[in-house]
């Protein structure tokens, strides 16, 4: 397990919307703007994004909707699902594909166009 999980682990979710309100806060300041700015970007009001970087109080879609106005959508990336095929069903799957075409002998063939 990764010293990290534990770390956010251990954290109360109170503590964890106050981090996500300090990374909102400090990507809005790095792209140097304001509030009003950045609520304008994000369709939100002032106040909501005032209460959200303060960890008062918060919703998913205000969350997407910061990310997006600041261009940070690929925090997301970690939310993806990989699947992961082991090295044995790798080579059934490989062993399954056809490696030539051919013609089966049973069935007649088209004739050709009298053109």
């Amino acid at each position: 397990m990764d010293k990290t999980d534990n770390y956010y682990k251990a954290m109360s979710d109170i503590a964890i919307l106050g981090l996500m309100g300090s990374f909102i806060k400090h990507h809005r300041l790095k792209q140097n703007k304001t509030q009003i700015q950045l609520a304008t970007d994000a369709g939100i009001n002032r106040s909501t994004l005032v209460d959200f970087e303060q960890g008062k109080r918060s919703n998913t879609l205000t969350l997407i909707q910061l990310l997006r106005a600041l261009n940070l959508m690929h925090v997301f990336e970690g939310f993806q699902i990989q699947y992961q095929q082991s090295p044995l069903q790798l080579a059934k799957l490989q062993a399954q594909e056809r490696k030539r075409a051919y013609v089966s002998k049973n069935k007649k063939q088209k004739p050709l166009s009298d053109w």
